[in-house]
């Protein structure tokens, strides 16, 4: 009966959710919503926990797969935004002497950094493979001199990312990294350099998220990170959640410790081991704070720590309780003897109930009056706390970060879930930064009938598009987390979204606005935080979908029929699964045979259209399933992808059958063991798959026997969803931090074709790509064309060849060739110094042969 009514509400929320936005109109999305551990349960399932250093490790292999494929510059990823949507902020920081130097700590995507006050942003930490971050901090002695802690800080959700391998350093603003430790800590959540003496820096750890380790607590350096010392361990449970120092005397230092435990099933944020600590000898020894705080109590959970710039003295703190609720804001003039509670009653729903998720409180530097704090909102008091009132203005919710300019109070800097903001007015108004490939992308999809058009699902930013192609054109068109998002190869009129747990919904006039969609579909089904459901190949009518059964309907989801029984294990007993169907198939050469795959290590056939079920996963690892792919033209040859990490042994993640699942072989090969997301059977060319990992893009020519990494350019990020254009050859990946990235296929190693005859003309993708002000662009002339050409049977002889730069008008912009050219590669570079940025498209015409590509220009 809980689980009835559990069910039953979920789905309520995510059909509410899903249509907070029917219309295109930009609303601010203020959804309260409990964020899902989705990320994490796929990968540490049946262990309970990720091992980081497998993590890692698979890094490593996928960069030497990248080395010993020489070819990928020859094949560059192109960016295919949304740069103007953001993803998830987790710090931010300025020079105090600047207002141009921005930097961005991503949840998932590194860290990105401004030298023009935003107007232009680019990545500077991609080399570390770090991609997940909690805190950067500047010298305040040296700006040029930052450090940066990896691995998201904050506690959870449906965006729970990979821990970080330990701080950074850098001395040169950003253009190269020192390594300087502390792996086994996970997750750092504050830095703090000594303004007085830069050798001195601090830094809280909270360790592992899902696991009990000692690598956690204050820890110390003397000499710039050379070497580091734990000068506060309270547990193997407790962490150090915030850090400040006193600027006057930097000897002083508080450290706030959070006891933070997560299980496969159960959550506990906060217990009797939670307290403010200050240290009056640089670290050496610690008193708790106890006169006026909440201490001692196993009610007690995250605490946030600011000390006032301008009036040492004078700090405050910011406390949720176990649950996550809101507990309170709390001040002291007198360096944290006694404290006083402030009049805080207009805050009680800041944290809504999941205070675990943020948290921070800052100090105005300039005025110890004006102070913020961050929860779903920012509210700001004026007087100490005798009043508070929302800030937030028109922000996206989820807050994370935010950094007042000492030079001038008035300018203000804010990172949230949606990107990064800017209040030039002490933060009445906030103007969005749109301008960072940054968002978390669950799945993509592009328009078969116009291919510029691209769909994507997104954590917290709903189901967004762009109609033209560009990057910074996207606009949401559904609400809440953003799933699978499916367009009608024959009709892009029927256009299907939805938002977590099944939330969906149909749309008749191409995604302009949505109608329910779950007519039949009952309400005590367990659906997955990612509900899988396709549109069937042979049939655009034909859809299927999947809870813990699997529904069919016949009339492009005016209404659906259950033709399955539960296809799971049952009701889950913890939070590692949903007990839910992840993926399904549906064979293009005979529509009587689906397959189905579940969160509880299932995978499941029919061949009879649905009327009996085989369970085919005997011989199969116990793990999340990913991804189910039938073989375009036999039916009974599929694959399997697989999520997790092995166990004291070798864990294949990707498998092939040809008899309907009676025997599986793993065609892993050399792949990194990371996990698998997706997989992609290419109908063009026999043997040739490609599958998205956590490590990357990888493509085989020969059924598994061995891989290779796929092109160059893209930062290696998850990639959780791959789709496949054939008309015009080319795969697009959407990755869970950098966006959606794109890749011709037309040819995909230089290696491959070198010792070839000349046998067609190909027009390369030009390199870099986007580019900033000069590329190449590369072109393959044929010796004997197999394509009709006019010059057909002319063997060797010179041809004219013209290449052309066009703008999006189609206004002509630079002829680049226009002579005659011997068979062989040709090379040509393109300076557009002069250009603005946008994208441009460049054409190679010989004869008849007439070939264009896009490439983006940022300045």
């Amino acid at each position: 009966m809980k689980n009835f009514f559990l069910s039953t509400i979920l789905i309520f929320l995510s059909v509410v959710i899903g249509f907070i936005n029917f219309s295109n109109k930009p609303i601010k999305q203020k959804v309260e919503k409990y964020p899902s551990d989705w990320f994490f349960m796929q990968r540490a399932f049946p262990l309970g926990e990720i091992p980081l250093e497998q993590y890692y490790d698979a890094l490593q292999q996928s960069i030497q797969l990248q080395e010993l494929n020489r070819s990928n510059e020859l094949n560059p990823w192109i960016l295919e935004g949304p740069t103007n949507i953001g993803g998830r902020i987790s710090d931010v920081e300025l020079s105090s002497t600047s207002f141009d130097t921005i930097y961005a700590g991503i949840a998932s995507g590194g860290v990105f950094k401004s030298t023009d006050g935003g107007t232009t942003w680019f990545a500077i930490f991609d080399e570390t493979l770090a991609m997940s971050i909690g805190d950067i901090i500047l010298d305040p002695s040296n700006p040029n001199v930052l450090y940066v802690g990896t691995g998201e800080v904050n506690g959870g959700g449906g965006s729970v990312t990979y821990g970080g391998n330990g701080v950074y350093k850098s001395n040169d603003a950003g253009n190269s990294w020192t390594h300087l430790g502390l792996e086994a800590t996970e997750y750092i959540s504050r830095i703090i350099v000594n303004p007085q003496n830069p050798q001195v820096v601090y830094l809280g750890a909270m360790g592992k998220l899902w696991g009990k380790n000692s690598e956690r607590g204050l820890y110390r350096s003397t000499n710039g990170g050379g070497s580091w010392e734990n000068k506060l361990f309270i547990s193997d449970s407790t962490g150090c959640i915030d850090v400040a120092i006193n600027p006057a005397d930097p000897n002083i230092v508080y450290a706030a410790m959070w006891e933070r435990i997560r299980r496969p099933d159960r959550r506990s944020y906060g217990g009797a081991t939670c307290g403010l600590y200050r240290s009056s000898d640089a670290g050496e020894t610690w008193t708790e704070l106890t006169n006026g705080l909440p201490n001692n109590s196993p009610n007690v959970g995250r605490i946030g720590i600011s000390v006032s710039a301008s009036s040492p003295n004078i700090i405050y703190t910011i406390y949720a309780d176990n649950i996550g609720y809101f507990a309170g804001v709390y001040v002291s003039a007198n360096g944290g003897d006694s404290w006083t509670r402030t009049n805080d009653g207009s805050l009680s729903s800041l944290f809504s109930s999941f205070g675990w998720w943020f948290g921070n409180i800052r100090v105005d530097p300039v005025n110890p009056d004006n102070v913020f704090v961050l929860g779903l909102d920012v509210y700001k008091t004026t007087n100490a706390g005798n009043s508070w009132f929302y800030s937030s203005g028109s922000m996206h919710v989820d807050q994370h970060g935010l950094y007042v300019h000492p030079q001038n109070n008035s300018f203000i800097v804010a990172g949230n879930d949606g990107g990064i903001y800017k209040s030039t007015n002490g933060g009445s108004i906030w103007t969005k930064f749109s301008i960072m490939p940054i968002t978390q992308f669950y799945t993509c999809e592009v328009d078969y009938q116009l291919p510029e058009r691209l769909y994507g699902g997104t954590q917290d930013n709903g189901t967004n598009r762009t109609l033209t192609g560009n990057l910074n054109d996207w606009n949401r068109i559904y609400g809440g987390d953003g799933f699978y998002v499916l367009v009608d190869p024959t009709d892009n009129n029927f256009v299907y979204a939805e938002s977590q747990y099944g939330g969906f919904g149909r749309s008749t006039n191409g995604g302009s606005n949505f109608t329910y969609g779950l007519n039949g579909v009952s309400g005590s089904d367990r659906f997955n935080w990612s509900t899988p459901y396709i549109i069937d190949p042979t049939n655009p009518a034909k859809l299927y979908l999947g809870s813990h059964r699997v529904y069919r309907s016949t009339n492009r989801a005016v209404d659906w029929t259950v033709i399955s029984p539960d296809l799971t294990n049952g009701p889950p007993t913890g939070n590692q699964v949903y007990g839910t169907i992840t993926t399904l198939a549906a064979a293009a050469s005979d529509t009587n045979v689906v397959y189905a795959g579940t969160d509880d290590g299932n995978v499941w056939v029919t061949l009879d259209g649905g009327t009996n079920w085989t369970n085919i996963s005997a011989s199969l690892p116990v793990r999340w399933v990913t991804r189910v792919a039938v073989d375009p033209y036999d039916a009974m040859t599929a694959y399997v992808t697989l999520s997790g990490y092995r166990y004291d042994e070798h864990l294949p993640h990707v498998f092939r059958t040809t008899d309907a699942g009676t025997s599986w072989q793993d065609i892993s090969s050399n792949l990194p063991e990371a996990p698998l997301n997706d997989i992609i059977v290419d109908q063009n060319i026999a043997g040739r798959l490609y599958v998205g990992t956590d490590v990357g893009v990888f493509y085989t020519d020969s059924l598994g026997a061995s891989w290779d990494y796929l092109g160059t350019s893209m930062p290696i990020s998850p990639v959780t969803d791959l789709v496949l254009h054939n008309p015009t050859r080319t795969l697009i990946a959407a990755t869970y931090g950098r966006s959606m990235y794109s890749i011709d296929l037309t040819i995909i190693t230089e290696t491959e074709s070198e010792n070839l005859p000349l046998e067609n003309f190909v027009l390369y993708q030009n390199y870099p790509n986007p580019f900033n002000p000069t590329t190449k662009m590369k072109f393959t002339i044929p010796t004997s064309p197999l394509n009709p050409s006019p010059y057909q049977g002319e063997g060797n002889r010179e041809r004219l060849i013209t290449l052309k730069v066009y703008d999006v008008l189609g206004n002509e912009i630079a002829t680049l060739v226009n002579e005659e050219k011997p068979a062989g590669s040709h090379e040509i570079g393109f300076d557009a110094t002069v250009l603005p940025s946008g994208i441009y498209f460049y054409k190679l015409q010989a004869g008849n042969y007439i070939e264009t590509k896009k490439m983006v220009l940022v300045k």
